[in-house]
């Protein structure tokens, strides 16, 4: 007899991740697992969401949200490690090990509670053999037998990829191991079998859902998307709109607010004065709070600094990432001294200052699959600058296209020019002073909390439960 449906109650959600926050974190993925179970618990939704017990962790579960409950998988062997991924020497060799058993175990957990869930959502190559699981070796398990399966894509460039050697490990019938499955050029790619197995795909925007499906973006598995294009969607993550909130952030020099954002002045000034810039409230302040590596377009930026930095503005870098980039970006410190500030590292408290006080923040990402710099941007009211791609183009509308909807600044090409001339036009808006301030207002009146998007990815678990 087959089981009733539990969403007669609640619609169950199991979650499974490599990373949640706050309880591990080395990117925007555990901020979606943490943030998007929390937000779906005020409509109604029950998660129990699933990840490895890394080190320092306890093992206790925990209720971290109405609705939502996070369980670890042990292994001592595996997890506690300094790194979640790898170390100073590059990835850990086991991560195929380390992460088949964590969605082995994930799935027998679910069974030894009883715990039958409608939608079984994961995350990433990390996750992605949770669903062929589900359709193979757990097929007629009573415990997911309406169970539906969703695999989010958060950075497709991420696959998985190992020595086929290695396919063992996954602990899989070899008959998968072909080109239907997880065969990838005589290797094994997780992701790509994940995509295959999957009752639904999706990622972090309408827009790098669609750029998934070309050869640029689709990184070898542009045709996997196009051959489950009516199983494909996006959905824009969205950000703790309680946490980035300039009306009540502690960590700003003054608090304000869209009802009364003066207090963004006192900001700025304090932002100048932390990280030594001369105090000009009237010259435009751009910023980067960034990962340094080569998808976020530093090299646009890096061309085009001696340039922009000859003028009338002041530019503001905080990020870690890769040493080329970390020595580019100290040498442009280097020959500007006046009127730029870098700083290696991550300094949370910084990154609050540098939103709230800077005028303009850049993204010249070559792609972004969502990108949440722009949306905190626009929440402390700054005008993004921004290469047109992915999440990018999804939530910034060109002011010179559109006066009347415009939130910021975009551009398509690939050169320094392109990005010169968005800022240009950016500065010519400077000018006028009242219109500006009237823009910064719009723009922290846009709508990107996370009930949002919850609720886009309720009606499509809804609609997923009716197939």
């Amino acid at each position: 007899m087959t089981p009733a449906r539990s969403s007669a109650k609640k619609l169950r959600v199991l979650c499974v991740a490599s990373e949640v926050a706050p309880f591990a974190k080395t990117g925007g993925l555990a901020d979606v697992t943490g943030s998007l179970p929390a937000a779906l618990g005020q409509l109604g939704v029950e998660t129990l969401t699933v990840l490895p017990r890394y080190r320092g962790l306890e093992s206790v579960p925990r209720k971290t949200a109405p609705g939502v409950t996070v369980r670890f998988i042990e292994h001592e062997g595996y997890y506690n490690r300094h790194g979640l991924y790898g170390n100073d020497r590059g990835d850990y060799a086991d991560n195929l090990s380390r992460y088949s058993y964590l969605c082995h175990e994930a799935l027998l957990l679910c069974r030894s509670l009883d715990w039958r869930p409608d939608i079984v959502h994961v995350h990433d190559w990390q996750t992605a053999l949770v669903p062929v699981l589900l359709k193979t070796k757990y097929a007629g398990e009573p415990c997911f037998a309406r169970t539906r399966t969703l695999l989010t894509v958060h950075n497709g460039a991420y696959q998985g990829i190992f020595s086929a050697r290695q396919y063992p490990e996954t602990g899989l019938d070899v008959d998968l191991m072909g080109v239907d499955g997880f065969e990838f050029y005589g290797k094994i790619n997780l992701l790509k079998g994940g995509l295959i197995f999957a009752d639904s795909i999706n990622t972090v925007s309408p827009g790098y859902a669609r750029e998934l499906l070309t050869e640029e973006y689709g990184t070898g598995l542009d045709g996997v998307y196009r051959a489950k294009r009516e199983r494909l969607w996006g959905v824009l993550n969205g950000i703790d709109t309680r946490d980035w909130d300039p009306s009540r952030d502690k960590a700003l020099a003054r608090r304000y607010s869209a009802e009364d954002p003066s207090g963004k002045a006192a900001c700025k000034a304090e932002l100048q004065d932390l990280l030594g810039l001369p105090p000009e409230p009237e010259t435009p302040l751009l910023a980067v709070v960034s990962r340094l590596a080569e998808q976020k377009g530093l090299d646009l930026l890096a061309d085009a600094a001696d340039r922009l930095l000859g003028g009338p503005v002041q530019l503001v870098v905080l990020g870690d990432g890769d040493a080329a980039y970390r020595r580019t970006f100290e040498n442009i410190a280097k020959r500007h001294p006046r009127n730029t500030a870098v700083r290696i590292g991550f300094d949370g408290a910084l990154a609050r200052k540098i939103y709230a006080g800077c005028d303009y923040f850049l993204m010249p990402s070559l792609f972004e699959p969502c990108g949440l710099g722009q949306m905190i941007a626009l929440r402390y009211g700054a005008l993004p600058i921004v290469r047109r791609t992915g999440g990018l183009a999804d939530t910034i509308v060109d002011l010179d296209a559109d006066p009347k909807k415009g939130n910021g600044y975009a551009f398509d090409g690939r050169t320094a020019e392109s990005l010169l001339a968005a800022v240009g036009r950016a500065l010519k808006g400077y000018m006028d002073r009242r219109a500006l301030k009237r823009l910064v207002v719009r723009a922290m009146k846009q709508d990107f909390s996370w009930e949002r998007s919850a609720r886009e990815y309720l009606a499509h678990y809804k609609e997923m439960l009716k197939k």
